[in-house]
């Protein structure tokens, strides 16, 4: 199923061989197949995945499809300043794809990686038996790119099928434009293969930027392998007009190249990515000795990484690799010998020899070959390693001396040319040669330049399998060859087993990038509700990198929700600081100040954070959330205040704010509180509606629309919407409770003191609720029972005095609520029973004039 099909076919047993490491990938699969909860086991696949897959708009069925191709790959629209300019609209629909069969299930986004890995080592090894013929350097080349470990994270990470998709269509495209090189001048047909080309490159680059590179590994294919000119012949062959239609394919080429760019510019806006100094730290570099030396030394970096796939990570952003600051950092002797061997190994290739040719690795002098034009006569030592190629000369359209040409398989120097053209090209963009990019190391960068990679080793091996003139030192060389294919796939397998847990994914990091591991598995570690654990990981993380703001803001979460309020207002402060625009810190530093009773700060906090503008922004969908909780605050703040104008405007203001992922239920049922305080019932009703029409099963807002109901005289509508509120959360206490206050309104006592123990026994430590049980039993005149609830609530606030003081500072702030008048008289009637006293109650009286205050 993977074979693309020219003239030919792979020998089964080859086709098997060249494909059974793929399954060196499927480990994670299998292992989440078996699992008893596959979901947490194969979560971590949406480890970066959660701006391009599980907070992306683009990929639910209410976003219009075409969406896609205005956004970029994380759902920002792509002319927007924080956009990341990662325009792949292919591989987002592919998503989209996914999420429409299995929704958030990350298996299936697995499986398709795994099946696309699949399909893109089989179009390498089909690719590779054209330089390499029927034989087992093609196996060889094929399962050294099977093995390989940098694709792990290109196939276990889901947003890595942006490179995998994008390696489908450049092999797609390379293989059309060698048919449209075998069929020129010889068939009308070669003009349809060369727009397959074309269009396959256009695919491969909407899948990933890189992809439109495959034109120029064309042409390197077209003048230095199928034409084998050196570089000496091609001016001389465009001053004398030889090869017309080879200059005249190479100009299609360039031109298909230029458009494609151009387009791709105009539609992001002609305007580059802007990236934070953390994602790639050379960049933000003020001295340019430092940028230029450590821009230098990357390339090398990412070799090795191919070449000894020993330490790979998740991340190597922020300090992962040191920045090179001055010529005697030792790492510089690296980057010479590396640009040395790199032109040294060019020249020599691109020179050629005219003395000396090979063919399918044997040595053949002055250009002599066997009649087919394709293989050599085979000697003793081949027949064990060597398949005898079975291609005979068969006419085409007539022309059977053309057959043959192109059936001769390249030499060495040709191979050594293209297999650079391979490695080379398609990572220049990573390169930061033409604008900085968002990343120190990309392991899933490295998957199509991997294929250069595995025809130069292979090439090498078979080099030297020639040159090595004793049976042992043949033998040496292949079995050496067999171990490291061996070792990749062990690697393979070992690194898959990083990726089975998100967990063990950043544990295996930290040796790399301490601050970015750390960091996430606090995340990881808080979610396991291991508190201690997580925010060690916090800590230690700060003590890599302290001014993380991200990591700053976490540590603030974790604190706050541990009712560490002081400790989390220290680290909101400190996240401020190191990055002003992190509006869900001015959130949560808003949300405590409200809850210490700072109203005034809290104010001027969460209107600060409603003016922070979106520019600029990596994730203008999550600050948008973020401002848009801070006006709904606001607009609380206000109508625990009684300003119910003003909380209006915030809430309209919040409104016009809100992005498409916000759910709104809540901000449209305080709209209806706001207008209901203001006995604007009409306009209430409205807003009640809408929150249930965002979210049917929204409890609040079936609880105060019931209160509008039988405020308006609709009392059978409103009982419905009271137990429907119980219906759908059976264990909530305030449920039962504004049932209870229903059912007293109706006189029905009995029922109303049943709801009301029950809200009771549900929420047994909320003072408010067994207070107001208390008191609705006693409306029952169910004395003692009310007698036991009293005291229990007595016992849940024991110094009633510190309660009745807190009863007034709120009612300083709002007089007229006649909620905490009703509770405040209620305590005062307990105080009463304690103190053998009525002086307060009639001091209440008189304050109020009070005649029946409505009690939740």
């Amino acid at each position: 199923m993977f074979h693309f099909c020219f003239r030919g076919q792979i020998d089964t047993e080859l086709a098997v061989l060249s494909q059974m490491l793929i399954f060196l990938h499927a480990p994670v699969l299998a292992e989440n197949v078996v699992s008893q909860n596959m979901y947490e086991t194969v979560l971590c696949f949406f480890v970066f995945c959660s701006r391009a897959i599980k907070t992306n708009q683009d990929l639910l069925p209410e976003t219009p499809w075409t969406h896609i191709f205005y956004n970029d790959f994380w759902g920002t629209l792509l002319t927007h300043s924080g956009s990341h300019k990662s325009y792949r609209p292919l591989c987002t629909l592919s998503f989209r794809i996914n999420h429409a069969v299995g929704g958030m299930d990350p298996w299936g986004y697995h499986l398709v990686n795994v099946l696309l890995h699949a399909a893109v080592t089989g179009l390498f090894t089909n690719f590779s038996r054209i330089l390499f013929g029927d034989g087992y350097w093609t196996l060889i080349a094929g399962l050294l790119f099977a093995s390989h470990p940098i694709h792990t994270e290109a196939v276990a990470g889901i947003v890595g099928r942006a490179d995998i998709g994008a390696c489908l269509f450049f092999l797609l495209s390379l293989m059309c434009y060698v048919k449209h090189c075998s069929t020129r001048g010889s068939s009308p047909s070669t003009w349809g293969w060369i727009l397959g080309a074309g269009l396959c490159a256009g695919c491969s680059m909407l899948w990933k930027e890189q992809g439109v590179t495959v034109l120029a590994i064309s042409a390197v294919y077209d003048i230095f392998v199928f034409h084998r000119l050196k570089m000496r012949h091609i001016i001389p062959a465009l001053y004398k007009r030889k090869n017309l239609t080879l200059f005249f394919s190479i100009g299609l080429l360039t031109f298909w190249g230029t458009a494609l760019l151009g387009v791709r510019l105009y539609w992001m806006g002609n305007k580059p990515p802007s990236f934070s100094n953390s994602d790639n730290p050379a960049a933000d570099s003020d001295s340019f000795l430092t940028r230029t030396l450590t821009f230098f030394y990357l390339p090398t970096k990412n070799l090795w990484l191919l070449l000894c796939p020993d330490t790979l990570s998740f991340d190597w952003s922020m300090d992962a690799v040191p920045l090179l600051k001055a010529v005697s950092d030792w790492r510089n002797l690296h980057t010479v010998a590396f640009y040395a061997g790199l032109i040294l190994l060019a020249f020599f290739s691109l020179k050629g020899s005219s003395d000396e040719q090979e063919c399918n690795g044997r040595a053949v002098m002055n250009g002599k070959q066997n009649a087919n034009g394709h293989s050599c006569h085979s000697e003793v030592e081949y027949k064990t390693l060597e398949v005898k190629s079975s291609f005979a000369s068969k006419e085409e359209n007539g022309i059977k001396k053309h057959d043959v040409q192109r059936r001769q398989l390249p030499s060495t120097e040709n191979i050594v040319v293209l297999s650079l053209s391979l490695l080379i090209v398609p990572f220049v963009p990573a390169t930061n040669l033409f604008f900085y990019v968002g990343f120190v190391i990309a392991e899933r960068v490295l998957y199509v330049p991997s294929m250069g990679f595995c025809l130069l080793v292979t090439v090498g091996v078979r080099a030297l399998y020639v040159k090595a003139q004793k049976r042992f030192l043949k033998n040496l060389v292949f079995c050496s060859t067999a171990a490291l294919i061996v070792f990749y796939g062990l690697k393979t397998v070992v690194r898959n087993g990083d990726w089975q847990n998100e967990e063990m994914l950043y544990r295996s990091g930290i040796k790399v990038n301490p601050a970015k591991a750390w960091g996430n598995l606090g995340n990881v570690l808080k979610s396991q509700s291991k508190i201690s654990e997580a925010e060690s990981a916090y800590r230690n993380a700060l003590y890599y990198r302290s001014n993380m703001a991200d990591m700053l803001y976490n540590l603030g979460l974790l604190l706050q929700e541990n009712s560490r309020f002081s400790e989390a207002l220290h680290y909101y402060k400190l996240a401020i600081g190191s990055r002003p625009t992190l509006a869900s810190a001015y959130l949560n530093t808003g949300i405590i100040l409200m809850n210490q009773g700072k109203t005034e700060e809290a104010r001027r906090t969460f209107l600060k954070c409603s003016e922070i503008p979106d520019e600029n922004l990596k994730d203008p969908h999550a600050h948008k959330s973020s401002v848009t909780s801070c006006l709904y605050n606001l607009g609380k703040l206000f109508h625990e205040q009684g300003h119910y104008e003003d909380a209006l405007m915030v809430y309209k203001e919040a409104i016009q704010k809100m992005p498409r992922q916000f759910a709104p239920q809540s901000l449209y049922n305080m709209m209806g509180e706001a207008y209901m305080r203001m006995s604007r019932l009409p306009e209430a009703e409205h807003w009640y509606v809408e929150s249930l029409r965002s979210k049917s099963d929204h409890i609040p807002a079936h609880l105060t629309y019931g209160k509008l109901l039988a405020l308006t005289g609709r009392k059978s509508e409103a009982e419905k919407y009271f137990m429907k509120a119980i219906q759908l959360d059976p264990t909530k206490g305030n449920c039962y409770m504004h049932y209870g206050q229903f059912l007293l309104e109706e006189s029905r006592l009995i029922e109303a003191a049943e709801m009301a123990k029950k809200a009771a026994e549900l929420d047994n430590t909320e003072f408010d609720v067994v207070f107001n049980a208390a008191h609705m039993l006693r409306q029952a005149s169910l004395n003692e029972e009310a007698e036991k609830y009293y005291e229990m609530a007595a016992g849940l606030r024991p110094n009633l005095k510190a309660a009745e003081e807190n009863y007034l500072l709120a009612l300083q702030l709002k007089p007229d609520d006649v909620i905490t008048q009703s509770n405040l008289r209620k305590l005062w009637n307990i105080m009463e029973k304690q103190d053998k006293t009525n002086i307060k109650l009639d001091f209440a009286y008189d304050i109020f004039a009070i005649t029946q205050p409505s009690e939740i």
